[in-house]
């Protein structure tokens, strides 16, 4: 007897804060995956030795590729950060969170993209033309986490716990 599923929920039939974080969560688990066998695969070539990743011509092309996996698992990491984010901030503007959501996407495809595209085609032991994307993604990475770290500022709400009679919280002090 096969267990019986919900239906898939699309985009649309999500709130806009549900479905920011569910874009993330897909987003950062995937990237973790992606980018993490990416680096199995380039340790790989390097422990069997083989030349064509290895050799000084190459140099350039390894280190573009290493920049790629690093990015790209530091920024799934940073997705699931901003799901978590996401859910736990009240006080946050729907259009606001849509910005930060959609260029935080951007950037975090962008980036690593941009370096495994510059060392997939080196010219010479000059990164290839899709090193161009790393400074769009960054700029992209950039407004996602400045309008992330604005939002928290503003956060309305408690900044400590608050409980009854405990020492340091504004009614024990007026007690006094």
């Amino acid at each position: 007897m096969r267990p019986t599923t919900a239906p898939r929920t699309t985009a649309k039939e999500l709130p806009t804060d549900e479905f920011h974080r569910c874009r993330h969560l897909r987003l950062g688990w995937w990237m973790l995956l992606v980018f993490l066998v990416l680096g199995l695969v380039l340790e790989t070539l390097h422990g069997f030795k083989v030349q064509w990743y290895l050799s000084r011509e190459n140099e350039t092309r390894r280190f573009m590729w290493t920049l790629g996996h690093a990015h790209g698992t530091l920024l799934g990491l940073v997705n699931l950060a901003f799901a978590w984010t996401a859910q736990t901030l009240g006080a946050w503007s729907a259009r606001t969170r849509a910005l930060a959501s959609s260029a935080l996407v951007a950037g975090s495809v962008l980036m690593p993209v941009g370096f495994l595209l510059g060392g997939m085609f080196v010219n010479g032991g000059d990164p290839g033309l899709g090193i161009l994307l790393v400074p769009v993604g960054g700029g992209l990475l950039a407004l996602a986490v400045g309008l992330t770290a604005i939002a928290v500022a503003r956060r309305n709400g408690p900044t400590a716990p608050q409980g009854r009679g405990e020492a340091g919280t504004k009614t024990d002090r007026a007690k006094r």
